[in-house]
């Protein structure tokens, strides 16, 4: 039997939807559950036969611009639109409509919080860090502001000194920013952040002419913190499902090793120091 799974998961979708929730007029009696095929492909901006032969399996791979037209059309959420493009065999354009800043959810924060002994962040694409816990705030106390890891590596004084191996970490992080473009090329923030990278540094003007594109790895990093000394650390990066571009990153030293007995007095110094700030006081 020739399955013809996109043209199954098109006709339950327009089954499952009523005029009303399109914003349609519903006049008479209905044949079917649902809507028409021929309202979907109003809605959609395609012709009536063509979107036919999509729920019938004569066509099987519409073009990108059909399939967010269907996603609109059909009411899709994010995860039924990734779905209806694997069907179709294309890859979802995940670049946002408008360019919004960016938020890290409540949740999220509270999760990030529930990691006491370990640094976790969040980052955009562009390596901004949106959102941070304690340790990472520990962390990164040596750069003013901690905002951007890109802007850290090549421009804030600090970081030749924090990442041991700065080169290595100086190509890995131009790599990622390429990575980036191939997301969102358009993205200001893009533009302002290589702009500004490029007119301060020529090490980033020299690595990003070199078009190297690499995504998170899983190598090991090396800092050398002003106030613990060395630290090797590991780490996990994960894409934030609602959020996406995103990625929480969590940083891990190895039990017992002498990483972690640093990551543990680094700690312990960015609490007692908290505690010793003076408190605002409140009118």
């Amino acid at each position: 039997m020739d399955d013809n799974h996109l043209g199954d998961f098109l006709r339950t979708r327009r089954a499952g939807l009523q005029p009303e929730d399109v914003g349609m007029a519903s006049h008479g009696a209905r044949r079917v559950a649902g809507l028409r095929r021929e309202e979907v492909a109003v809605l959609a901006g395609v012709n009536a036969d063509y979107y036919t032969r999509l729920e019938q399996g004569r066509e099987r791979h519409p073009s990108p611009q059909v399939l967010e037209a269907l996603t609109h059309a059909l009411r899709l959420d994010a995860d039924a639109r990734a779905h209806l493009y694997r069907l179709a065999g294309a890859t979802p354009n995940d670049r946002p409509a408008a360019h919004a800043a960016e938020r890290v959810s409540p949740a999220l924060r509270q999760l990030m919080d529930g990691y006491p002994n370990t640094p976790a962040f969040v980052m955009s694409r562009t390596l901004d860090l949106l959102a941070t816990n304690a340790l990472t705030d520990a962390l990164y106390a040596p750069f003013a502001p901690a905002d951007n890891l890109a802007r850290m590596t090549f421009i804030d004084p600090a970081g030749r000194h924090f990442y041991s191996d700065w080169d290595r970490a100086a190509q890995a992080t131009v790599a990622n920013l390429r990575q980036a473009v191939g997301f969102d090329p358009d993205n200001p923030r893009l533009r302002e952040l290589v702009r500004t990278l490029t007119e301060h540094s020529a090490e980033f003007s020299r690595l990003w002419s070199s078009h190297t594109v690499r995504g998170k790895t899983q190598d090991a990093k090396q800092f050398l913190h002003p106030d613990v000394g060395p630290l090797t650390l590991t780490y996990q990066a994960f894409d934030v499902r609602n959020a996406p571009g995103q990625q929480l990153v969590i940083y891990h030293a190895e039990p017992g090793s002498p990483s972690a007995q640093a990551l543990d007095l680094l700690g312990s110094l960015h609490a007692t120091r908290r505690r010793a700030q003076p408190r605002p006081h409140h009118r």
